[in-house]
C-alpha cells in the first residue's frame, strides 16, 4: 500500500509524543510533574459556561455560518478595536478550530508549492511542519548573537523573490520574548512595500510581565486591513485558559478571509456552536479573569527563575511574556531530546527539548500550573543533574535511582 510521501514527511509533535509517555506513567501511577504542557490550570470562565450550558439547552445546537456565529464575530470586533485599535467588518474575520487551526489555513491560503515563509527561531514546532504541509518551504532565522531576538538584517538576507509570508510570535513561545517595537515597524513597513504577508500569531499577547507591552503590528500601518499585509491569528485558549474549546479566529483582508471560508468549508465546515458561545462568553465577560491569569503566571515566572538560579552552569534569559523559559542546558547535554528524556524517566518532570523549536540544548519549561510543581520539579532536575546530589531519593513512595547522562 502506498502512502503519501508528504504525509509520511510530517513528524509528530514532541509535545504530543513526550505528554502521551507522560500520561502512560501517571496511570500507572507514578508522580509525575508536567513542566511541558502550554496550559494554564485556571478554572474555565464561568461567563463562558454560562454561555456554553445556556447553548446547549437552548437545545439548538445546529450548523452555524462558515464563518462563524455573528454575535462571536461581533464580539471579535469588539476585542479587535479595544485591544488593536483597528476597527474591521464582519467579512475580516473568520471562527476556526482554535488559533493552530487559523494558521493553517492562511498557509493553505497563502502558499503556491516552492513558496518560502519566514520562521524566527526559536519558534513554535508546529509552524515549520504546518508550512511544509501547504507544500510551502519554511526559511528559519535564528539571531546570531545568542538571543532570542533577531536582528532586522538578519531577517532580511533571508528573504528571496520566493518569500511570501513572515511568522512573528511575540509574546514568543517558547522563549518568552517580546520583540522590541522597532522591529515590528521595521518588519511591517518591509512587508508592506514588499508585498510580504505579515502573519501575527498574537495568541499570548495579553500575558506579559513588568509592565511590558506586546505591540501590535496595526500599530505600524495606516494602511485599511483590504489593503495590508497584516494578517492577525487570537483565540481563547491561553488568555482565558480554555485550551479544549478549541475556539480561534483569524483578522485578514475580505480577499483572504473568504477563501479561508470556502477552505473552512469544505472541511471542518464550522466550529462547535456550544463552543463558539462559550467564547463568546468569555469575550463578552469580566476581563479581570485575564488579569488574574497574568499575576500568577507571572509569579510563577520569578520563582522559576530563583529556582534556576540554584544552578552553576544553567543560563536563562528572563522571560518577558507568556508562560514558558527556554533556559540553555548545553553545560550538561548538547542533545536536548536525551536530556528531556532522561528527566522524565530518573525525575519524572516533563520538559520539551529545545531541538524542536530550533534551540538545541535548550528545554522548554512551563510555568502555567502551580507553583509549588515548579518548585519541586526544578528541584528534581537539580537532584537529577548535579553530582553532588544523593544518587538515589524518594518521590512519594517511588525510589528514584540516577545513572548519569
Amino acid at each position: 500500500m502506498s502512502l503519501s510521501q508528504l504525509a509520511r514527511s510530517i513528524v509528530e509533535s514532541p509535545t504530543v509524543s513526550l505528554n502521551e509517555e507522560a500520561r502512560l506513567l501517571r496511570e500507572r501511577g507514578e508522580p509525575v510533574i508536567h513542566l511541558g504542557i502550554g496550559e494554564p490550570k485556571n478554572k474555565t470562565p464561568f461567563q463562558a459556561i454560562l454561555a456554553g450550558a445556556a447553548r446547549l439547552t437552548s437545545g439548538d445546537v445546529k450548523y452555524t455560518p462558515v464563518e462563524g456565529t455573528p454575535s462571536l464575530r461581533k464580539a471579535i470586533i469588539r476585542y479587535t478595536e479595544e485591544n488593536y485599535d483597528r476597527l474591521v467588518a464582519p467579512e475580516n474575520v473568520i471562527v476556526t478550530i482554535g488559533a493552530k487551526n487559523a494558521i493553517w489555513m492562511v498557509l493553505f491560503t497563502l502558499l503556491n508549492p516552492g513558496d518560502e515563509v519566514i520562521i524566527l527561531a526559536p519558534y513554535w514546532v508546529s509552524y515549520p511542519e504546518m508550512v511544509r504541509m501547504c507544500q510551502g518551504v519554511p526559511v528559519i532565522v535564528t539571531p546570531e548573537d545568542g538571543t532570542f531576538v533577531p536582528r532586522f538584517e538578519e531577517i532580511e538576507r533571508a528573504v528571496s523573490s520566493s518569500t511570501k509570508a513572515i511568522i512573528v510570535n511575540s509574546p514568543n513561545n517558547p522563549s518568552g520574548a517580546i520583540y522590541p517595537p522597532e522591529l515590528i515597524a521595521q518588519l511591517v513597513d518591509f512587508c508592506e512595500r514588499r508585498g510580504i504577508y505579515y502573519i501575527a500569531d498574537d495568541i499570548y499577547h495579553k500575558l506579559v510581565f513588568d509592565g511590558k507591552r506586546a505591540v501590535p503590528a496595526y500599530s505600524f500601518t495606516q494602511k485599511d486591513v483590504n489593503a495590508s499585509h497584516i494578517i492577525v491569528i487570537n483565540g481563547v485558549a491561553k488568555l482565558y485558559g480554555m485550551t479544549g474549546f478549541r475556539i480561534g479566529w483569524a483578522v485578514a483582508s475580505r480577499e483572504i478571509i473568504e477563501i479561508m471560508r470556502r477552505v473552512q468549508s469544505q472541511t471542518v465546515t464550522t466550529p462547535a456552536a456550544i463552543l463558539q458561545a462559550a467564547a463568546e462568553g468569555a469575550l463578552n465577560g469580566m476581563q479581570s479573569v485575564v488579569e488574574a491569569l497574568r499575576l500568577h503566571v507571572q509569579n510563577n515566572r520569578d520563582v522559576l527563575l530563583q529556582e534556576l538560579k540554584t544552578f552553576q552552569d544553567v543560563r536563562c534569559i528572563r522571560p518577558e511574556g507568556t508562560f514558558y523559559a527556554l533556559p540553555d542546558f548545553r553545560a550538561y547535554s548538547q542533545d536536548s531530546m536525551a536530556l528531556a528524556r532522561f528527566l522524565l524517566q530518573k525525575a519524572l518532570v516533563v520538559t520539551v527539548p529545545g531541538r524542536e523549536f530550533g534551540m538545541e540544548g535548550h528545554l522548554r519549561i512551563s510555568y502555567a500550573g502551580e507553583t509549588k510543581d515548579v518548585v519541586e520539579g526544578i528541584a528534581r532536575i537539580r537532584w537529577a543533574l548535579d553530582p553532588t546530589s544523593p544518587n538515589e531519593i524518594y518521590i512519594g513512595d517511588r525510589r528514584m535511582v540516577r545513572d548519569w547522562l
